[in-house]
């Protein structure tokens, strides 16, 4: 039970680092009355956290494997809590876009070492669970926000919002500075040291495929979920946008926490991805036949089938806390990528071809993205440790 309730508060750290981008993405139109001369510079103060994580995404780990996950995780949760208090003092632009850069590596603290903490308190048995409750940490967050955050800014104000996403993460530190066990620092081999160079550096991890092959796959996911989130519902028409945009996220958040759990049970994670993969290219085809909402919550499912077992690769493939924290930093890293290179792609691509060459790409991105994780997977076959299969 106790373990139960650290993973619970560890969710709730995840859901915070998403809301570093959610209190931004959502409130953008709030947030552009705060700037009025800042023009399309105000998409910066979004942008400057994957920013961040592209380029120091793989770095973080061996960075938390170096000083400790503890540490890094309440350094970046009493960090970021403080950095949104600050912004609740709503700056000149300039030093509000400094305080997102710091941002950044605050959420990438939170992104590497709250999963690791996870999935060393899971059991065997519910770790694919507990990392697929992990993986809807970004779709439950700007759900509530959208929900919450939306409403409450037009009476309270983004500075109260922001007041109150600080004072937060500075409660769930201090929850987790006290409760938290630490981890053992991390032994890749005799006498072995864990850096940003040599054997288990980051450069290292990047050459070994149960570290890697989970990142692969993220980055063609990531290049997709967040853009089409924002392209596909600007296709369909009014009166169903509204609902296809609420339906998309969360039925990906319920195929992640439900059906991924189950397959779990029989199949492997990398065996989940890649079927997910193969769902996500299958669902694009439904354009042919059905309409654009259909296909758009079609595909979103397919995606929460990628989304909640690509986290529970980087347990299952490698078994020790260090392992993991460099799965979950190139993770970080190659989803910042994605998330930072797909929507720009996307919309060039609808402005240029149109609706159906721009879904051809998307087609085309699942299948390559299933090509790479196939032609890598057999480099896994000594690695990849199936589930329990019931209860022992």
């Amino acid at each position: 039970m106790k373990n139960l309730t650290l993973i619970i508060v560890l969710w709730c750290a995840g859901l915070l680092a998403a809301a570093q981008f959610a209190k931004i993405a959502v409130l953008l139109p709030e947030i552009r009355t705060i700037y009025p001369f800042s023009g399309n510079a105000i998409a910066w103060l979004l942008t400057l956290i994957s920013l961040v994580g592209a380029i120091l995404g793989g770095i973080a780990g061996s960075i938390a494997n170096r000083i400790g996950q503890k540490n890094v995780l309440l350094m970046a949760l009493f960090g970021g809590g403080l950095l949104s208090l600050g912004q609740a003092l709503l700056p000149d632009f300039g030093i509000m876009a400094a305080s997102r850069v710091l941002e950044g590596l605050s959420h990438l603290g939170i992104v590497v070492a709250a999963p690791s903490f996870i999935a060393q308190l899971s059991s065997d048995r519910w770790r694919g669970a507990a990392m697929s409750l992990w993986s809807t940490f970004f779709g439950v967050s700007f759900a509530l926000f959208a929900l919450i955050a939306i409403p409450l800014a037009k009476t309270a104000g983004v500075a109260n919002i922001f007041q109150f996403h600080g004072g937060m993460m500075i409660l769930v530190a201090i929850m987790l500075l006290i409760f938290l066990p630490d981890l053992d620092r991390p032994k890749f081999g005799t006498n072995a040291k864990v850096g940003l160079t040599g054997p288990n550096s980051i450069f290292a991890a990047y050459l070994r495929w149960p570290m890697v092959w989970p990142g692969i796959g993220w980055l063609f996911y990531t290049l997709t979920f967040v853009s089409m989130l924002a392209i596909l519902p600007d296709q369909i028409q009014s009166e169903l946008r509204g609902p296809t945009t609420t339906a998309m996220p969360l039925i990906s958040i319920v195929v992640s926490l439900v059906a991924v759990p189950l397959l779990l049970v029989r199949f492997s994670a990398t065996t989940i991805v890649m079927s997910g993969f193969a769902l996500c290219a299958a669902s694009i085809t439904l354009s042919a036949v059905s309409s654009l909402p259909v296909v758009a919550v079609t595909l979103f499912g397919a995606l929460g089938v990628v989304q909640g077992a690509t986290f529970a690769a980087v347990a299952e493939l490698n078994a020790s806390a260090g392992e993991r924290a460099l799965g979950y930093g190139i993770l970080a890293q190659t989803g910042n990528i994605g998330n930072l290179l797909g929507t720009p792609i996307f919309l060039a691509l609808l402005g240029v071809g149109g609706l159906t060459n721009m879904l051809i790409a998307v087609f085309a991105v699942y299948l390559i993205g299933l090509f790479c994780l196939l032609v890598t997977a057999t480099r896994l076959r000594d690695k990849v440790h199936e589930p329990s299969k019931g209860p022992s």
